[in-house]
């Protein structure tokens, strides 16, 4: 009898091999496009079940043009129909697609000129208006929102396969030589574009530009308008209304989780000030975009959010004109030598504007897309064109590329409230750099959080477990490496979590390099009227040049050191 079981047994995970192997065959053959419904209807459902379950339980993996996929948060999954759904959430850096639109029935995605349209529950899928019969094209669960692989082989040209052998599906992009950024490009045309906002009399463009940006970075997926006052008062920087201000102390605001906080909790121009207000995202990275690259700014509104960016400008007001300014075409070109005195948002571009619709003389066409803080009355709805040949339009530019949920960690640790005000070094590329934090309870580390002050910035992070003293570094703990392409304020994850006691010292280190840099480390300190505010007896912060003699710079160089540490508390100190 036990023969005959064990029998019966081989032939049925024979049978299921052979029906996963014509599987694997069936899935490597492609589908069919047009009007043919892709169905399999034929194969018996509990083949499926058995054949997805398998592949599910094992950690399916994703290549896209020859290179491995990583994912941070949601993983690739198989369906019971044998269909593989992937996270929408990296189809902006994996795929390159924008998302138009967004809601709960379905999205639209664009990569150049095409446009695809799908649904949760649809048939049939739409690209640049063409129907293609496609089942189960888009699924909503609780962790958001997956996308079936058959999308971008019959939307977007890529090549599928799927190989069960290793588990893998392999994507290639047939169309990866043309470019995937469209010759002419707004939000307000695909709906990424939210309320038109009037800063009034007063010097806070620099926080319309800037929650502009974050607003727009969640769109489509959420819409959102947030607190410009709030930011004001609340950015830690000294000063009132009338004074102005720059991106960086927006990064500063936004990156210490003192916002954003919604309009309506604080609402603007009313003199009061509501310090309390709850925050509703938590900002975790902000890249600031190579000066006059054209192409990188492009890039970052298609598949980001709106660039925050600065130009020079002799009118304050609406219906105030200027030589500059071509208010029959809503077109704006500066010329000169004067340096930018007001911010904006670029929300799109046409790189065949022509040239002759602005009020100075250019040598070609093109022009960004600028949403202004004047209201609707200024523009074309709020709405400008700024030519490419503008003498400051993208030479200060920061977009806001990850900005999540306030659950994404529990506690922030950090001394620099005012940001980046400038920085320290040993007139080196190469400087190391460390703060000293005292944990508030038993804990979890799960990211540092730093500035890079140049392009192509490359880091290692280390830890000290029991922190007792500068000569406490010589134990200092290797955790990982990386690098950032642009400058900017970055959270790293940890590959793996740090076990923080409380009560207990731990100095986070970074050793940094910034090609070209002498001062490559990103510090707060009393630069004037602005930030007299500073507080230097908040942090015990530390730098060396090779990493052997550390220096305490709160004492040495009156400054704090800008890197902040992020933790969750641990499950069992978590009241219910």
């Amino acid at each position: 009898m036990k023969g005959r079981k064990l029998y019966l047994g081989l032939i049925f995970i024979l049978s299921l091999s052979v029906v996963y192997l014509l599987e694997a065959m069936a899935q490597d053959k492609g589908i069919a496009l047009g009007n043919v419904i892709i169905s399999d209807d034929d194969r018996p459902q509990e083949w499926q079940q058995l054949i997805a379950s398998d592949v599910s339980s094992n950690a399916l993996k994703l290549q896209v043009d020859g290179v491995d996929v990583e994912f941070n948060k949601n993983q690739l999954y198989m369906e019971e129909n044998l269909d593989i759904m992937i996270p929408a959430d990296i189809f902006r850096s994996t795929f390159k697609c924008a998302f138009n639109y967004a809601d709960e029935y379905g999205l639209e995605l664009q990569k150049g000129n095409t446009v695809v349209s799908v649904s949760a529950g649809g048939s049939y899928i739409t690209v640049d208006g063409e129907k293609i019969y496609l089942e189960n094209a888009m699924k909503k669960a609780e962790d958001g929102c997956y996308i079936n692989a058959r999308v971008l082989e019959a939307g977007f040209g890529y090549t599928y396969k799927w190989d069960s052998g290793i588990n893998t599906l392999s994507l290639v992009d047939t169309r990866k030589d043309e470019s995937y950024l469209p010759s002419k490009y707004s939000y307000f045309d695909v709906g990424r574009l939210g309320k038109i906002k009037d800063q009034g009399i007063y010097g806070t463009c620099w926080a319309f530009a800037a929650l502009t940006a974050v607003e727009t970075s969640l769109m489509p997926e959420e819409t959102y308008d947030f607190s410009e006052d709030n930011m004001v008062w609340n950015s830690g920087y000294f000063g009132s209304k009338y004074d102005g201000g720059d991106y960086t102390r927006a990064v500063a605001y936004l990156t210490s989780w003192k916002g954003p906080v919604l309009e309506e909790d604080d609402i603007y121009g009313d003199g009061e000030n509501n310090p309390d207000a709850e925050v509703k995202k938590h900002v975790q990275e902000a890249q600031i975009i190579e000066s006059k690259n054209l192409e990188a700014i492009k890039r970052a509104v298609f598949l980001y959010g709106g660039v925050e960016s600065s130009l020079y400008t002799s009118m304050s007001y609406v219906g105030e004109s200027s030589m500059y300014y071509n208010d029959k075409n809503f077109s704006y070109c500066y010329i000169g030598t004067n340096k930018p005195n007001h911010d904006v948002v670029i929300v799109g571009w046409d790189d065949n504007y022509p040239k002759e619709n602005f009020s100075v003389n250019l040598e070609g066409d093109g022009a960004f897309l600028c949403v202004n803080s004047w209201g609707e009355d200024f523009g074309d709805n709020g709405l400008f064109y700024v030519s490419y040949y503008d003498s400051n339009i993208g030479i200060h530019n920061v977009v806001y590329t990850r900005v999540e949920d306030t659950d994404n960690y529990d506690n922030i640790y950090q001394t620099d409230l005012c940001g980046w005000v400038g920085q320290l070094g040993y007139e080196n590329e190469t400087a190391y750099f460390s703060n000293v934090y005292t944990a508030e309870a038993d804990e979890e580390l799960k990211a540092v959080g730093f500035y890079a002050t140049g392009k192509d910035t490359s880091y290692e992070i280390y830890y000290v477990d029991g922190f007792e003293g500068t000569d406490s570094f010589g134990d200092k703990i290797y955790l990982q490496s990386g690098k950032f392409v642009n400058e900017g304020y970055y959270t790293v994850d940890l590959d793996n979590s740090i076990m923080l006691e409380a009560g207990k010292k731990y100095a986070i280190v970074i050793k940094i390099t910034t090609p070209g840099a002498v001062h490559p480390i990103a510090i707060e300190y009393r630069a004037g009227r602005s930030t007299k505010n500073v507080v230097l007896d908040d942090g015990e912060g530390y730098i060396s040049l090779i990493g052997k003699t550390w220096e305490h710079v709160e004492e040495s160089k009156e400054c704090n050191i800008c890197l902040k540490m992020y933790t969750n508390t641990r499950m069992e100190n978590k009241s219910e």
